[in-house]
């Protein structure tokens, strides 16, 4: 009988962890590891992505949706280097991955050796929280677990190094003996919350409130509860970051939706005018679109003491859990008498979701983008799991999607990288195979890495017990999101060399790899698309060619800048009177009180 390799025991440590898929790409400075998996049988399952990146962006996915450790592996060199962009997304999102990577054979490093890259300098800072080579077999129980236990605790990608020859070698445990380090398996749940005084001090500074809000983020996931009866008993209005937009249920009528660049007017003028700020699982790292310093008290709840205190000057960190901290902060709270702030708060937020339809119903040449979103929302399965690339697909994204049920969604956050939408689907596919999955795509996210991926759905699509997946690609040839800063930011129109995209034929492609394919030209098919993607008994992807002159506007922008900014763009070239006739038709919704009606 063969001896257990270093591999094979690498192996049986991630399913001892629970660990059922790690995504990877192949390279020779893994087949040691690739041996051990046919070995095993393929267990956990190793999931091909198209290249190292996107397998790393596929872990994150999967990490994101699942509430579990991503695990993805790479060759050594270039596939090390592959890793670092989807890598740096855990980090900044702080979502737990472990990354697996070989490297050189001892016997050949510091030889100037084929594919020998410094991977300790290369990973230091993106895998800060913890980051080991393993250079003799008796350290890999230690170094893996620690690996493992790292990334759930700290919410932070980890990284292993192996050598090639390593993993080839025999196993053997450590020994009970000196410089020896043994480890265990488990890691038990844990929940800290705030002692006594801090939550008096906290609801001394809720209660003396009169117009209170609600920032929450990610960390508020898990405590929808308890966030919805603490802004009942304070009658306050909640704003979501963006990656907190599937923490809350945006049915409820106080919800005021994305905040910042792309977030909603609501969400502006609940921090522009409020006098109290809670703060609950969010660093929003834009401090802009929080209160004037010195208007609002503000209270702050975090999971991470290293993180609180950030952003604004507050009054009260409370270090712990949100459910845990909020569900001992209720009883200290009095439940405010005057609902007249709430009222407001509700009043603009049903007067928004009016601006938003029109906008939606505005036309446009040849598909208004909004109305694409806006169509898409009231289709989407209660369980659907949304993906969203960066650029202006990410405000569609915030302002036209409404969760509810269990809905989840998600995209780059803090890192904001392009191409992540559809391995961020593919990975949420992998955690739950019985629900759709929703990828929102720029046609130049799709162009970076969208198209290679769709062959990675094909190749897996037959395994997931509901096989939809729905790629939807915004198609205006044009790098939007960076076409608008120039505008706007620079006062410059759009530098074509750089901005302009080829018109690549999505739905051709993905109906050659056996998917549903569907090109839109038409608004008045946009409805019809969405549902047969949606009703598909397998992948689709839909293809909108979409209007890039319908502007993103920010949500405190004034009738009076937008003016001034339309007006410079009529200068700007040939495509300037069309960007100025379509940005006077978004931003006089928020004027119009007419009913809604495609104009």
């Amino acid at each position: 009988m063969s001896k257990v390799t270093v591999g094979d025991h690498l192996l049986d440590r991630l399913r001892a962890w629970g660990v059922n898929h790690v995504f990877g790409y192949p390279g020779d400075g893994i087949n040691g590891l690739l041996a051990a998996w046919s070995r095993a049988g393929d267990d956990p399952r190793f999931i091909q992505a198209r290249h190292e990146e996107t397998a790393a962006f596929e872990a994150v996915g999967y990490a994101k949706f699942s509430g579990h450790v991503g695990v993805c592996v790479a060759t050594s060199g270039p596939g090390a280097v592959h890793l670092l962009n989807g890598l740096y997304d855990a980090k900044l999102d702080h979502v737990p991955v472990v990354a697996i990577v070989g490297q050189t054979a001892r016997s050949a490093m510091g030889g100037s050796y084929q594919q020998e890259v410094d991977l300790h300098t290369l990973f230091k800072d993106v895998a800060s929280a913890y980051l080991e080579t393993v250079t003799v077999p008796e350290q890999l129980p230690n170094v893996l677990d620690r690996a493992m236990r790292t990334a759930y605790a700290r919410r932070a990608p980890t990284a292993l190094i192996i050598p090639a020859d390593v993993q080839e070698l025999p196993y053997s445990p450590p020994e009970h003996a000196h410089k020896m380090v043994p480890s265990s398996l488990d890691v038990s749940g844990w929940a800290p919350v705030p002692d006594d005084d801090s939550l008096a001090r906290a609801a001394a500074v809720l209660n003396e409130g009169e117009r209170v809000a609600l920032l929450i983020g990610q960390g508020a996931a898990g405590a929808a509860r308890e966030v919805q009866e603490t802004a009942e008993a304070l009658g306050a209005g909640v704003a979501k970051a963006l990656l907190g937009k599937d923490a809350l249920s945006d049915e409820l009528p106080y919800v005021t939706g994305s905040i910042g660049l792309l977030g909603t007017r609501p969400s502006y003028e609940l921090m522009r005018d409020c006098d109290t700020l809670l703060t609950v699982g969010s660093n929003f790292p834009y401090s802009e679109f929080l209160p004037p310093y010195g208007q609002a008290r503000a209270v702050q709840i975090d999971i991470d003491p290293h993180m609180v205190g950030l952003r604004y000057p507050y009054e009260v960190n409370l270090v712990g859990d949100a459910a845990t901290t909020l569900r001992r902060l209720l009883p200290l709270l009095t439940r405010k008498a005057d609902r007249g702030w709430r009222e407001s708060v509700t009043g603009g937020v049903r007067k928004w979701k009016t601006v938003m339809e029109r906008r939606a119903a505005l036309s446009a040449d040849p598909v208004n983008p909004e109305w694409v979103a806006a169509a898409l929302d009231p289709l989407l399965p209660d369980d659907a799991m949304i993906t969203s690339d960066s650029g202006s697909m990410a405000t569609w994204y915030a302002r036209h999607l409404t969760m509810r049920g269990t809905m989840r969604g998600s995209l780059s956050g803090t890192l904001a990288s392009m191409g992540c939408a559809v391995p961020y689907a593919i990975g949420a596919k992998f955690a739950h195979p019985d629900r759709p999955a929703i990828a929102l795509v720029g046609d130049g996210a799709m162009q970076m890495n969208g198209m290679a991926e769709l062959i990675t759905v094909a190749k897996y699509a037959g395994e997931w017990t509901d096989p939809r997946l729905v790629v939807a690609v915004w198609n205006n040839g044009d790098l939007n999101q960076v076409s608008w800063e120039l505008r706007a930011l620079g006062g410059t129109p759009p530098f074509e060399a750089s901005q302009s995209l080829p018109d690549v034929p999505y739905a051709d492609f993905a109906r050659s790899l056996g998917m549903t394919g569907i090109r839109v030209t038409d608004p008045d098919r946009v409805e019809d698309a969405w549902r047969e993607a949606l009703a598909a008994d397998g992948p689709a992807v839909l293809d909108f060619r979409t209007d890039p002159a319908v502007p993103p506007i920010p949500p405190h922008a004034t009738w009076e800048q937008m003016e001034a900014t339309l007006a410079s763009l009529a200068h700007g070239g040939s495509e300037g009177g069309h960007v100025v006739v379509q940005g006077l038709k978004a931003k006089a919704q928020e004027l119009l009180q007419r009913d809604p009606g495609r104009r």
